[in-house]
């Protein structure tokens, strides 16, 4: 401790002998100091606070309709690149400061010290946001946060909107893409069935469900056949057992025909002549007309023998016999009937033999048309029920209802300037002032060293001492010395007076 205070006292004794230089230098460096202090532009901080509100009732109702948008993560995703370079270049554009800059260089600067000064702070929870900017123009200031509040709001109801719009359009492409196969697929599949006309299946059957089904009609026919056959010959049996012997005479060539067998003969002539208009002499309607029109005109021509031939006037009258002759004639024209039926199945299913090779191939390649088809006319169907949700959520992003802004604090031009501190700094300056003096005397003592003490001059030269001479100052000389302590005494008075009258300056002009 002792040891210690000697040191401190040697160190004090040298600087001692450079006071003047510590004081003129403290003198100059706070003087220097509180000049820059004091010219310091003022910095005003214009700011404004927006209340996000992202609880909206419109989630819920159309949550299930089409895809809602995480509009809290819009928000989130709009306040960490809101003070990004091409936001603080819009906000250049529109406060004008693009155009102060006349190079390259000032444009870099300005643009790095706005995103410097730019502060975007705020809370998720609260879901409250301050934007602020310091700047030593108050208007300034007012106008680039005005800036920035906007680009936060478009910004924020736009970029869904956006990406909604090119959802919409690319899905538009899309569908005219589908649009145009759809159409392809659809002169493809016509082409097709007009040149395989004959050889398309049945709507709800393939080939050989239409064979099998031919095959049992056949059969079926052909079963009806065998029966109505049967029917008529017991007819002729009756009617053979039932007339008399051959006539001897001749009959009156005047005997009336058949009605029933007339009218019949006329009603198919009549439709004969109906399908001719329609189709083709080759047609199976017409030929089984045809066949059937010729066994009613040769049964009429045998009856007309028969009535010849019969001796017996009134045999053509017995009631039993014209109704046997009418079920006769019944039962061959169901025969006739059921024959052409007969024949047309087993044309039909000739055919359908024939075409045993062809037809699995049409069939198969009917299906991969009809497959295409199908599956590009799903698609189509799934992209537009996609653009309509894509149009629907593009314009619920873009609604007011499911994100509102309510301005708290609105920017304005600031009045008071929060910094600089400038008693802080005139603090700072004249505490470096009072430490560069003495550091500066402090030096000077180590470049001219003196010895203060016996002690420091026998441990420097290791030269035992043999006495020491004191100082035997005149009256002119105390007074001398007198007057140096007072002016140092004064210097250092009138500079710890002027940095109390500049702190109370300061004081004053702030309040």
């Amino acid at each position: 401790m002792a040891e210690l205070q000697v040191l401190l006292l040697t160190f004090l004794k040298a600087i001692g002998k450079y006071r003047w230089y510590a004081v003129a230098i403290s003198w100059v460096v706070a003087i220097v100091g509180w000049a820059v202090v004091y010219k310091l532009p003022d910095d005003y901080q214009a700011s404004a606070r927006v209340y996000v509100d992202t609880q909206s009732i419109l989630k819920p109702l159309l949550s299930g309709m089409t895809s809602v948008p995480n509009v809290e993560q819009q928000v989130q995703f709009m306040r960490r690149t809101l003070i990004s370079r091409p936001n603080v270049e819009r906000v250049m554009r529109m406060v004008d400061l693009d155009i102060k800059t006349k190079s390259v260089q000032e444009h870099e600067k300005l643009v790095e010290d706005l995103t410097a000064a730019i502060k975007v702070s705020g809370t998720e929870r609260d879901d409250i946001y301050t934007i602020s900017y310091n700047n030593p123009n108050p208007k300034l200031g007012k106008e680039i946060v005005q800036s920035l509040l906007t680009i936060f709001v478009e910004g924020s109801f736009g970029g869904k909107k956006q990406e909604s719009d090119k959802a919409v359009q690319f899905i538009e492409e899309q569908i005219k893409s589908y649009e145009e196969k759809l159409a392809a697929g659809e002169n493809a599949l016509k082409d097709f069935k007009i040149q395989n006309l004959g050889l398309l299946p049945r709507q709800g059957g393939d080939y050989s469900s239409t064979l099998a089904e031919m095959s049992e009609k056949l059969n079926a026919a052909k079963l009806d056949y065998t029966e109505a056959e049967h029917a008529r010959n017991a007819i002729k049996r009756q009617i053979a057992g039932e007339e008399p012997a051959p006539p001897t005479a001749a009959a009156e060539p005047d005997v009336p025909g058949n009605p029933e067998l007339e009218s019949r003969i006329q009603a198919l002539e009549k439709n004969l002549d109906q399908l001719r208009m329609q189709y083709t002499e080759e047609h199976p309607d017409i030929v089984s007309s045809k066949r059937l029109l010729a066994q009613l005109q040769a049964r009429k021509k045998e009856e007309a023998k028969k009535r010849v031939r019969t001796g017996d006037p009134g045999i053509n009258y017995s009631p039993m016999l014209q109704q046997m002759n009418v079920a006769l004639s019944v039962e061959e024209a169901r025969v006739a009937s059921l024959k052409a039926r007969v024949d047309e199945y087993s044309a039909r299913l000739a055919r359908l033999r024939g075409q045993s090779t062809a037809a699995p191939e049409v069939e198969a390649q009917l299906s991969q048309l009809n497959r295409d088809y199908q599956i590009n006319k799903e698609n189509y169907g799934k992209l537009v029920e996609r653009r309509e949700a894509a149009r629907l959520s593009g314009d619920l992003t873009s609604a007011t209802d499911m994100l509102s802004f309510r301005v708290i604090d609105p920017p304005t031009a600031p009045t008071t300037a929060i910094g600089p501190n400038r008693p802080r700094l005139m603090s700072v300056v004249f505490g470096a002032a009072l430490l560069l003096g003495l550091g500066v005397a402090l030096l000077l003592s180590q470049i001219r060293p003196t010895f203060v003490t016996q002690a420091a001059l026998r441990n420097t030269t290791g030269f035992p001492i043999l006495g020491t001479i004191a100082m035997n100052w005149t009256d002119e000389q105390k007074v001398k010395r007198r007057r140096r302590l007072y002016a140092f005494s004064a210097a250092v008075a009138v500079l710890f007076t002027a940095y109390g009258g500049v702190m109370a300056a300061l004081l004053l002009r702030q309040s």
